[in-house]
C-alpha cells in the first residue's frame, strides 16, 4: 500500500471526534508524504483540521451538527507531540470541583514547555510554563486536577469545606493519591488535619 493508503486505513479506524497529530503518522512515510496525504484527506472532507498539526474525523450530532473534540484532548495531543507535560490551570480545576463558580475567560494550562498561545478552532488557548514538578505531578489524573485546584486556592482557602468538595469529586484511590503526592507543608498539614477530623470550615 502507498503512504496515502496506509494513512487513510489508519484514520478510518480512529474513533470519530478523537483528535490525532500528524506526528503520530510519520511511521508511514516522510513528513512531506504524510503532509500531502493529510492535505488530500482534508480536501476530501474525510478529516478536519482543529489546530496546527492536529486533525479529527468529523463527528456529527443530529441535535447540534458537527461536534468539536474537547479542548483538553486537543491540548493533550499537542503536548504529547512536543514531549510536554500539561495540567489544567487551578482556576478551571477549582470550578470543576464546584469550589468556584467563576468561569475562566479562556482555557489556560500549565506546561513543562514554553509559554505560548495556540489556536484551537475559534478558541485561543494559553499555555503557561511552570518549572515546578509538583504542579505537574499526576497530570491527566483527577488527583492532579485536585492538586492544581488547591495550589490555586492557596493556604487561606484550605479549609474543611474546600477539602470536602475535593474529596466528593474523587474516589477513594484518587484521594489517597492526593494525600501521597508531594505538596507544600500548609497543604499537607490541612489534609492530615481534615482526615483526623481536626480541620474546620
Amino acid at each position: 500500500m502507498s503512504v496515502s493508503e496506509h494513512i487513510k486505513s489508519r484514520i478510518s479506524k480512529l474513533k470519530k471526534g478523537e483528535p490525532f497529530s500528524t506526528g503520530s503518522l510519520l511511521s508511514f512515510g516522510s513528513r512531506a508524504a504524510v503532509d500531502k496525504a493529510i492535505s488530500r484527506l482534508v480536501e476530501e472532507g474525510v478529516i478536519e483540521r482543529v489546530a496546527r498539526g492536529v486533525f479529527v474525523r468529523p463527528k456529527e450530532s443530529r441535535f447540534v451538527g458537527k461536534v468539536m473534540p474537547d479542548v483538553s484532548r486537543v491540548v493533550e495531543v499537542i503536548a504529547k507531540g512536543h514531549g510536554e507535560t500539561i495540567q489544567v490551570h487551578g482556576a478551571e480545576a477549582a470550578r470543576r470541583f464546584k469550589i468556584s463558580t467563576q468561569v475562566p475567560t479562556r482555557p489556560v494550562y500549565y506546561t513543562s514547555g514554553p509559554s505560548r498561545e495556540i489556536q484551537i478552532g475559534n478558541l485561543k488557548v494559553k499555555l503557561m510554563h511552570t518549572s515546578s514538578h509538583r504542579k505537574l505531578q499526576l497530570a491527566g489524573k483527577k488527583a492532579g486536577l485536585a492538586l492544581s485546584a488547591l495550589w490555586y486556592l492557596g493556604k487561606e482557602q484550605m479549609n474543611a469545606h474546600t477539602i470536602q468538595l475535593i474529596q466528593e469529586g474523587l474516589n477513594e484511590h484518587e484521594f489517597d493519591q492526593l494525600i501521597a503526592a508531594s505538596k507544600p507543608a500548609w497543604m499537607t498539614e490541612a489534609l492530615h488535619e481534615y482526615c483526623d477530623g481536626k480541620l474546620y470550615a
